[in-house]
This record gives C-alpha cells, sequence and structure tokens, in this order.
C-alpha cells in the first residue's frame, strides 16, 4: 500500500528539500481555468516538492559583483534540470506501485488566460511584443503570454492548457504561506524555493495547512527594496483568496512594471547599463512611469542592446524583494534566525551613486 511516508522519503531521497501532501477537495471554489481537479478528475492527492535556492547565489547579487548565478543556476537549472528530474524518478516509483502519477513541472505552457495578469486574449510581454512578432515572419505566431485561439477539445472541458497557480498550489499542500510580496514563504528557507508538482490518484494521508508562526511579517521592506515600485506599501492595496479554508493575503502588485523591473532593475541597480540610457529614456524606464503596453515595449527596445538575456543573466538585475525578505527573516523573530552562522546581509544594501 502506498502511504505519504514512502512518498516523502522517496522525494527527499531522490533529492526534494521538502514534500508536502495535500487533498485535492481544497480546491473545489478554485476557478475552472486553474482547477486542477478539471484536468485530472479522478486524481485525490497533489504532492508538492520544493527545492531551495542555494543562499550562497544571492551572495553576488548582495555584493553587487556577479550577477549570473541566481537566474542561470538556481531558477533555471532547478526549473529545466534538478526538478524535473526527481519528479520524474518519484512518478516511476508511484506508477511502479499502480496509481497514475500526472506529473508538472514549473511550466511554460500558455492558456487563454495570461500567466502574468489573468487576462483573457493575446497577451504579450514586452520583449515578445519588441522582438518575437517580428521575427516570426507573419506578426501571428509569436511567444506570447497566452494562446487565444485555443478551443475546449469536448464539452465540459476548459480550453488547453490549463494553468496550476504554483504558489496556491504549495499552500494547499501544507509547505507554507503567501507573504506580502506574493512569494512563497517556508518556515525552512523563508522565500528560495521553486517548486513541483504531481496529481495521483492514489488517496494519500494530506498534511495539514501551514498554521505555525506567521512567515510574513508585514514588514514591508519588500517594497521599500524594490527598485520598480511595484509592490505597494498600502495595506488596503491587498488581494485575497480561500485556499482550502486557509486565506491568503498579498499586496496588489503592478506585475507588468515588476516585469521590467526584475529584468532591468533601474539607473541604480543595473550596473550593466550607461546612466545615461536611463537619463534618455525616463518616460519609461522611471520607477514612477505608467507601465502601458507601448512602454514597456520601449523599455524592451532601449535595453536589449546592453545585456543579452539569453546567456541567463534575465532575473538577475533585481532581487530586491528577495534578498530584503532574506534579510528581515534572518533577524530576531524570523523564520530564518540562526540558519546561517553569518547573515546575508552586513550594513546598507549597495545603491550606485550616478
Amino acid at each position: 500500500m502506498l502511504t505519504s511516508k514512502m512518498i516523502k522519503e522517496a522525494a527527499l531521497a531522490a533529492g526534494a528539500d521538502i514534500c508536502g501532501i495535500g487533498s485535492m477537495d481544497r480546491f473545489k471554489d478554485t476557478p475552472d481555468l486553474w482547477n486542477p481537479r478539471l484536468m485530472y478528475p479522478d486524481a485525490k492527492s497533489i504532492i508538492c516538492l520544493a527545492f531551495r535556492i542555494p543562499r550562497g547565489v544571492q551572495r553576488g547579487i548582495e555584493t553587487g559583483t556577479q550577477f549570473y548565478q541566481y537566474p542561470s543556476l538556481a531558477y533555471g537549472g532547478t526549473n529545466q534540470m534538478f526538478a524535473p528530474a526527481v519528479l520524474y524518478e518519484l512518478g516511476r516509483m508511484i506508477e511502479d506501485e499502480g496509481y497514475e502519477a500526472f506529473v508538472y513541472r514549473n511550466t511554460g505552457a500558455r492558456s487563454v488566460q495570461s500567466d502574468m495578469d489573468g487576462k483573457m486574449g493575446r497577451t504579450y510581454s514586452p520583449e515578445e511584443k519588441a522582438f518575437s512578432m517580428e521575427s516570426s515572419g507573419n506578426g501571428i505566431t509569436g511567444d506570447r503570454r497566452t494562446m487565444p485561439h485555443t478551443r475546449a477539445t469536448r464539452e465540459g472541458n476548459v480550453p488547453p492548457d490549463l494553468l496550476i497557480h504554483f504558489r496556491l498550489c504549495a499552500v494547499a499542500c501544507g509547505i507554507g504561506e503567501i507573504g506580502w510580496s506574493k512569494m512563497l514563504l517556508t518556515p525552512e528557507f523563508g522565500p528560495m524555493q521553486r517548486v513541483v508538482f504531481l496529481f495521483t490518484d492514489a488517496e494519500l494521508e494530506p498534511d495539514p495547512l501551514y498554521n505555525g508562526p506567521k512567515l510574513c511579517k508585514m514588514c514591508m521592506k519588500c517594497a521599500r527594496e524594490c527598485p520598480g515600485g511595484c509592490i505597494p506599501t498600502d495595506r488596503t492595496k491587498s488581494i485575497t483568496v480561500n485556499v482550502g479554508g486557509k486565506e491568503c493575503t498579498w499586496g496588489d502588485i503592478d506585475v507588468w512594471r515588476c516585469n521590467t523591473a526584475y529584468t532591468n532593475a533601474n539607473k541604480y541597480y543595473n550596473p550593466f547599463v550607461p546612466a545615461d540610457v536611463f537619463d534618455q529614456n525616463k518616460a519609461f524606464l522611471e520607477s514612477t512611469a505608467e507601465m502601458t503596453p507601448e512602454n514597456e515595449v520601449a523599455a524592451a527596445r532601449a535595453l536589449e542592446a546592453y545585456l543579452p538575456s539569453w546567456v541567463g543573466y534575465a532575473m538577475a538585475k533585481c532581487g530586491g524583494c528577495l534578498r530584503g525578505c532574506v534579510s528581515m527573516l534572518e533577524q530576531k523573530g524570523g523564520c530564518l534566525e540562526g540558519k546561517f552562522k553569518n547573515p546575508l546581509r552586513n550594513g546598507k544594501p549597495w545603491r550606485m551613486d550616478r
């Protein structure tokens, strides 16, 4: 008989750092387009595997001297190599026991609904608007955040591909909670992990939803250290959803501004781009500029020449919310207090004088 204990032992032995298990009835109130129960109606259990982001990959960004390792290894490497390999091994173990294993890796799949802002229709990221449409040759089939023409394959289905909400699924598996920055926080690693999932028809004993000490202190460090001004400091500007009876609240983030900021930061936090480029393009690169679709494209065009994103630098130049959060959680009363012999941060974070 397959048990939760067997699953967890196998997952940790294969390389996962955390394994949580939830019951599928925790998704009974989830909107259809995000509801995994419609993807696999016979599933009884959801399994979450979390993989730590080594704190050391943030060291070079914290000192302002080495930006490559976080996005290429800890983010891309985990999403593309480490986590799928472990997920595959666990799936094999479950299917050897006679149950189905619907593996769900961190994905680049697309839906009729944007994975960025939840809107329907044709939604492009700034880079896709600026470059992919040109290279597609016909102006129609370039990469985008949605697949607006997808249709349901039968009556009662949602159009493919059905996307799940990774962070809320992790909450449903009991491994943590959502912080004000919308990042998943766990007691073990704070905001420093990536997650993947597995759905199975095996009925496993679920973990309780996380009910330990509050992980997010609502200190607003994430908002204060966001170079794009994407995270509100006003606590009334929030979003609240219910997952299996647990309320999850986060700040109502400007997701498109965040998309531009985490790739490009700004004049004071991007050492790879000359200061005059930011000065000449204040209309759309200032943190106070309105991120209209036109400004998003203009920002991508203005900065593309200075740093090839395909070599793995894409998410490195910001990270203010993540490092700010870790620096606070390592202080007294935080979930990361005493985890390391030395703190991530000593003194004030750097800011370029230009």
